[in-house]
Parts: structure tokens; C-alpha cells; sequence
């Protein structure tokens, strides 16, 4: 199963790879170099195929936990001062998406999105310590019902050059629903109450959708 933001490359990808194979073989005279190239193309091909996967999460809906909203590895976890929505102290996880990691965003929380801000900017590598404020990024701020106000950032990354977000201000949106995509390397930011118990660690691989990363 493929995310709809990968269809229109995985078809034009498709399409380079077959003219590619075609024409290796009319003027690549040299079988083994033929093989080889050919080789290649599909190997590339299947990358693509690979980063742009979307598979299916048993996400356990529950008001009580924030759940890891991507595939990644825990880099930072630390308390911090929230700059752009809450401006006092909030702690902060952050996990980073390699290109080979599932880059599908889901809602870490049931809610009501109270805030949403997309701001261009750097391509810093995406664990750089400036790359939440610096780099593209988007906003989103969910309020749930237990918890609170929840945060997270999605942060592009020095290959990462497109986001795409599908929360929109007032919308009533589901704890591991598709939330949006970020292609290629990348970062995501999560800002939850000080009073929140974490139940990850730094360097713990995460499994977006049923990862549980912090509980009342």
C-alpha cells in the first residue's frame, strides 16, 4: 500500500524505468553492462517505491497517551521553552525520519486543531538543534480533551524539500489518522505538558500510530 502523495512519481518513475530499460537494451551493446544498468534502474525504482509506503497502524485510541505521530528514532527529549504557540515550558521529543524510515505523519491525539502556521525557511540537516526554529516547517496544535493542548512540528530536513500537512484550524481529527507527509529525510517535534509521565527513551525506535510516547 502506497501514500497518495507517492502516486504521481511511483507513475512517472514507472514510466523512466521501462524507456530506461528500453534503451539500455537498443544502445548499450555490452550484455553484462546492460544487465547492470539495468539493474540499477530497478534498484532506484524500488527505493522509490519503499519511501513512499504506507502501511496499516493498529493505533489503540486512547485520551490518556500521545502517541509517536512517526516512524523514527527519539533524538531529543528535554524541557524547553515553547517559543511560537504556548511561550513557557513544555517537554519536547523529537524523532528523526531516515530515508528509509516510513515518512507518513499521524495525529499523535484526538481533537480539535486550535492553531496551524506553516513557515518556509533553511534546509539544515534535521538534527541540527536549530532546525525547529530555522528550518521549513509547519505548526499544528491539538487540543484534546484529557490532555490538553498538544503540539508538534513537522521540520524538513537538508533533503526534505516538500511538506504536506492535511490539518486545517477547527477540525476534528482522530489519534493516528493521516495527518500528512514529509518526502525524504526529516524531523518531527512533539511539545507535551510538563506533567506528562514519558514512557520513551532517547535513541528508542518509534512505530508511528502506535508508538506511546507520553501518558497522564
Amino acid at each position: 500500500m502506497f501514500h497518495k502523495e507517492g502516486f504521481k512519481i511511483i507513475f512517472f518513475s514507472a514510466l523512466i524505468l521501462v524507456v530506461s530499460i528500453f534503451l539500455v537494451e537498443y544502445f548499450v551493446l555490452i550484455y553484462w553492462l546492460q544487465k547492470v544498468l539495468m539493474i540499477l534502474f530497478l534498484i532506484l525504482f524500488i527505493l522509490i517505491l519503499q519511501f513512499f509506503r504506507n502501511p496499516k497502524r493498529n493505533t489503540q485510541i486512547n485520551d490518556d497517551y500521545i502517541i509517536a505521530p512517526a516512524d523514527g528514532k527519539i533524538v531529543v527529549i528535554e524541557e524547553v521553552v515553547e517559543k511560537e504557540y504556548f511561550k513557557d515550558k513544555r517537554r519536547q521529543i523529537s524523532i528523526f525520519m531516515s530515508p528509509l524510515n516510513v515518512h507518513v505523519t499521524r495525529y499523535p491525539a484526538s481533537g480539535i486543531i486550535k492553531f496551524n502556521k506553516y513557515h518556509p525557511g533553511k534546509y539544515l540537516v534535521a538534527w541540527h538543534p536549530k532546525s525547529s526554529e530555522e528550518n521549513e516547517r509547519t505548526t499544528i496544535v491539538i487540543e484534546n480533551k484529557k490532555v490538553g493542548e498538544i503540539l508538534y512540528r513537522q521540520i524538513a530536513g537538508a533533503v526534505a524539500r516538500r511538506i504536506v500537512n492535511y490539518a486545517k484550524v477547527e477540525k476534528s481529527v482522530t489519534q493516528g489518522d493521516d495527518a500528512g507527509f514529509i518526502k525524504f529525510g526529516s524531523r518531527i517535534d512533539i511539545f507535551v505538558p510538563l506533567d506528562m509521565k514519558l514512557v520513551v527513551e532517547l535513541n528508542q525506535k518509534t512505530k508511528g500510530g502506535e508508538t506511546i510516547i507520553a501518558k497522564i
